[in-house]
């Protein structure tokens, strides 16, 4: 069940306690999107396919966003209306502009389903994704595996968490390898066949320095891992702020390195992103230096 209850007072954040209280907030929309995706997946997607209108695309004929995407984003919109009116809004599908924000005010960064492609197939790796950004940088976030009902969450200097379907609690921590040449890596790829092309070609070269990669289609599930120990690192060129705000909170909480584009840069820039436990980030960045992996890829 989801924490937060009552509620929340509108004033700029500046303690502990006040990003805390956004913590427990992003874990409520979080958690009733999910419980939203998780119950509408079945009833979209029949054993004959989608039901019609269900899926369309956007960008590139490879990007899909679904009608489930769309209602999990106005689930978040209606719910952030009503516990804080005044803040801004920056979601996947109804846009905004993080960059307009008042100084000290809190922006919502919000994917109301990261790894719709995955959601689209049936496989388990999609997620909700809620982060409270104040002057450009995450100060509370949570990160809903839908699949597995678990709930990700970091508030600002406070560690990151894990809460498992049977409520248990755990704090998450980093690997501790030291060895890049035993890391296990995840890394995502463009829509984009140009960019898609670049990533390959990297590939080829970051893949016989590390222990082995893995594609596992959503970003802020791929910043969990790494948070949880499951994975070493993770890097990727043209992220959105909404693919980060909340998975790189949690990472950065349980430890890791992270380098992350700035909140106002959109995917398309290409960017880089990089998220590592910190005994092979030293490493890793050398590695990603030496290839080339800095240079930005427009999309």
């Amino acid at each position: 069940m989801p924490e937060y209850t009552e509620p929340e007072t509108v004033t700029a954040p500046t303690t502990s306690a006040d990003y805390e209280q956004l913590r427990r907030l992003a874990v409520e929309l979080a958690e009733t999107a999910a419980a939203h995706v998780r119950a509408r997946r079945p009833e979209v997607f029949a054993d004959d396919g989608p039901v019609a209108g269900a899926v369309a695309t956007k960008g590139h004929v490879t990007d899909p966003v679904t009608i489930v995407d769309t209602e999990s984003e106005q689930l978040i919109r209606k719910l952030l209306a009503e516990r804080r009116p005044g803040d801004a809004i920056l979601g996947e599908e109804g846009g905004g502009d993080v960059g307009a924000t008042a100084p000290g005010a809190v922006t919502w960064v919000v994917d109301p389903i990261d790894g719709t492609v995955n959601f689209l197939y049936g496989l388990p790796g999609y997620a909700v994704s809620v982060g409270a950004v104040v002057d450009g940088k995450p100060v509370a976030g949570a990160v809903v595996d839908v699949a597995a009902a678990t709930t990700y969450s970091a508030a600002l200097g406070a560690g990151s968490h894990a809460v498992r379907p049977d409520g248990t609690r755990v704090t998450l921590r980093c690997s501790s390898e030291d060895s890049l040449s035993v890391a296990l890596v995840a890394t995502g790829f463009a829509y984009g066949s140009a960019r898609r092309a670049r990533q390959a070609q990297l590939l080829t070269e970051i893949l016989p320095r590390i222990r082995d990669i893995r594609r596992l289609g959503a970003a802020a599930m791929d910043l969990c891992h790494v948070a949880s120990g499951r994975l070493e690192a993770y890097y990727e060129h043209g992220l959105n702020a909404w693919d980060w705000a909340a998975g790189a909170l949690i990472a950065a909480e349980a430890g890791a390195i992270v380098r992350v584009p700035p909140v106002t840069v959109g995917g398309a820039a290409g960017e880089l992103t990089v998220v590592a436990a910190p005994g092979i980030a030293g490493d890793l960045t050398d590695l990603l230096d030496r290839v080339g992996a800095p240079t930005a890829l427009p999309d």
